[in-house]
């Protein structure tokens, strides 16, 4: 019984050597600068998109120059689905997470858990809600987006314009774009939306909706797109009736390679230009700076700016800004 006694006390005081050989170790690879990477996670409303490309391609090269890890997750438009991929990215141990909702409103309860397990969330492009599980918000201004391609409008279209606008009633952003425009329309009599088409944010999407209203009505004369892939959309079923040529006037929301590239050739009208490059580094380096303990701002908003043919030219058209 006591040899049995014996054995057990030697074999506890093993475990407690090893216990502090181990504290002893990683202090020692703390004090040397020895850590492990960072996991950061980014999830956009849907990759089928090359403005997330881009601003995500952007927060890479940032955390990758850090040594640190990015996990990106496409829930393609379905809120619940983020949801899920938040939790798995988790679990996964990330520390921070950059967020692009697919509905600003129902990605409250996956924000409150990263609160909730320790998880920095930054919202990028645009905002949420609920931002109190939030540390920092950084978008486009949004509103500005909007107004711009409607001053836009009124230089070109002086004597009016009756307006088809397309949006998304669930994506914060779209919603804001489509406020300044009509912010800057308000008190003109000459200027009517008279169609308003939402959950058009994909290609795709405004297509083949831009394809059914052409079959019933075509008492307009402008395209409002919330964003570029909205706008191509539109302007490819414009062009199979034959619209363009009309005098339709296309506008879009991004300054993607692909919208300068119709604006250039007398497609499109214009595009109001996000950075997300600018955006993407932004949004990183905010981060950095949260978790170096420095104070961040609640809400940072990148610039926009107005492209059309009168300052476009093929270099600028070629990639991003």
């Amino acid at each position: 019984m006591k040899e049995r006694s014996k054995t057990t006390s030697l074999m506890l005081l093993s475990i407690l050597l090893l216990l502090i050989m181990g504290i002893a170790m990683g202090s020692r690879l703390a004090d040397s600068g020895i850590d492990q990477p960072i996991i950061f996670g980014a999830t956009y409303m849907t990759m089928n998109n090359p403005y997330f490309t881009s601003l995500n391609g952007s927060i890479k090269d940032v955390v990758e120059a850090h040594g640190d890890v990015l996990i990106t997750r496409d829930p393609a438009q379905d809120q619940e689905r983020q949801n899920r991929e938040i939790h798995e990215m988790i679990d996964e141990g990330m520390t921070v997470l950059f967020a692009n909702a697919a509905d600003s409103k129902k990605i409250a309860p996956a924000l409150k858990e990263c609160k909730e397990r320790g998880v920095a969330v930054f919202v990028v492009d645009t905002e949420v809600e609920d931002d109190s599980n939030v540390i920092s918000t950084i978008q486009s201004d949004q509103f500005e987006a909007g107004r711009l391609v409607a001053e836009d409008m009124k230089k070109k279209r002086p004597e009016g314009a009756k307006i088809v606008a397309l949006y998304h009633e669930t994506i914060q952003s779209t919603v804001d774009r489509l406020n300044g425009f009509e912010s800057e329309i308000k008190d003109d009599d000459r200027y009517e939306i008279v169609m308003k088409i939402g959950n058009t944010s994909e290609i795709e999407v405004a297509n083949t909706e831009m394809n059914q209203l052409l079959k019933n009505f075509r008492k307009f004369d402008l395209v409002f797109g919330n964003n570029d892939p909205s706008a191509l959309g539109a302007l490819a079923a414009l062009d199979q009736y034959q619209m363009i040529d009309k005098g339709i006037l296309v506008y879009g929301v991004d300054g993607s390679p692909d919208a300068k590239r119709m604006v250039l050739d007398g497609k499109m009208e214009g595009t109001a230009a996000q950075y997300p490059i600018v955006m993407g580094k932004t949004v990183a380096e905010t981060a950095y700076a949260y978790l170096n303990g420095e104070k961040v701002e609640k809400n940072i908003f990148i610039k926009v700016s107005m492209m059309n043919r009168d300052n476009l030219n093929e270099n600028i058209a070629r990639g991003w800004q």
